[in-house]
């Protein structure tokens, strides 16, 4: 860039003038201007990859390409969903799922969140804080379990734990880098305007840190699902999970695509969700997600 603007002042004024007034002269036509951006988004055009999944999944069934006693065909998954519904075991499963989710995911949220405040506004909390949850950001929960199995036994207690370490991890550490990416020419806005402790939080934390907090619940959901998935398979008597568990000793694909179906539901729509509940609450950014 230097280069060019050096050539253009040794060519003299006339030549440096040229490109800006070539560039005032053109006629902005905004039909031939060149997009760089994704495109308009489509409604529910999320759904276009997971309907063209199964289509591609119910056309290789169709065709024999698959086998029926690896994995079982669209038709007859529906058929085995249908039969659990009727009897009344395919909900009782999901409700105790979504229970222990969803509590998982409460208290993560809330522990990441405040952790995250903890730490981001005071050196003391950082250096208090923020150490231990890198390190505890680098040992999956999982890898935890035996420990958590000593401590808590097996019961629903440990199961929630494990979810909802998974889930702070992922809510303190996308908060937290939010929280401190704040422009300090804010901060010092708000002192200049001897702004109190908690109005300083709700006018210029709060907006601020929404961001990175959205992006920490959409993975934090998605931690919910993927710790409930494990802990159901752990000397568990309920839930989704312990279904596909029981439907794996009977070599039943059916079953186990249909919890997995389960999951696959849930996940996408409670993210889509998140993402419904972001749009409204930051409508105020223009980004590239429309």
């Amino acid at each position: 860039m230097t280069d060019l603007l050096s050539k253009a002042r040794e060519a003299g004024p006339e030549a440096a003038e040229a490109p800006q007034a070539a560039a005032e002269a053109a006629p902005v036509s905004r039909g031939t201007r060149r997009r760089l951006g994704p495109g308009r988004s489509l409604p529910f055009g999320r759904l276009i990859g997971p309907v063209l999944l199964v289509v591609a999944w119910w056309a290789a069934s169709a065709s024999g390409y698959l086998d029926p006693r690896i994995l079982s065909s669209p038709g007859t998954v529906l058929a085995t969903a249908g039969d659990l519904i009727s009897t009344g075991r395919l909900q009782d499963n999901v409700l105790i799922s979504l229970q222990r989710a969803g509590l998982g995911l409460f208290f993560g949220v809330s522990a990441g969140v405040i952790l995250a405040v903890a730490a981001g506004l005071s050196r003391s909390g950082e250096y208090l804080l923020d150490g231990p949850l890198q390190i505890k950001r680098a040992i999956p929960s999982l890898a935890m379990l035996p420990l958590l199995i000593l401590w808590l036994g097996i019961g629903e207690q440990m199961k929630v734990t494990v979810i909802a370490l998974g889930v702070a991890v992922n809510m303190y550490i996308n908060t937290y880098a939010s929280l401190t990416g704040i422009d300090s020419k804010y901060v010092e806005l708000a002192e200049g305007l001897d702004l109190g402790r908690w109005q300083f939080i709700r006018k210029v934390v709060a907006p601020g840190s929404l961001p990175g907090f959205f992006v920490g619940l959409r993975l934090g959901v998605t931690s919910s699902w993927l710790g409930l998935i494990v802990v159901e398979q752990i000397n568990a008597t309920s839930g989704i999970g312990y279904m596909m568990f029981q439907a794996q000793q009977y070599a039943q694909s059916d079953v186990i695509i249909v919890g997995l179906v389960a999951y696959g539901i849930f996940g996408f729509a409670s993210d889509a969700a998140v993402r419904a509940v972001e749009r409204r609450v930051l409508s105020w950014r223009r980004t590239l997600a429309g």
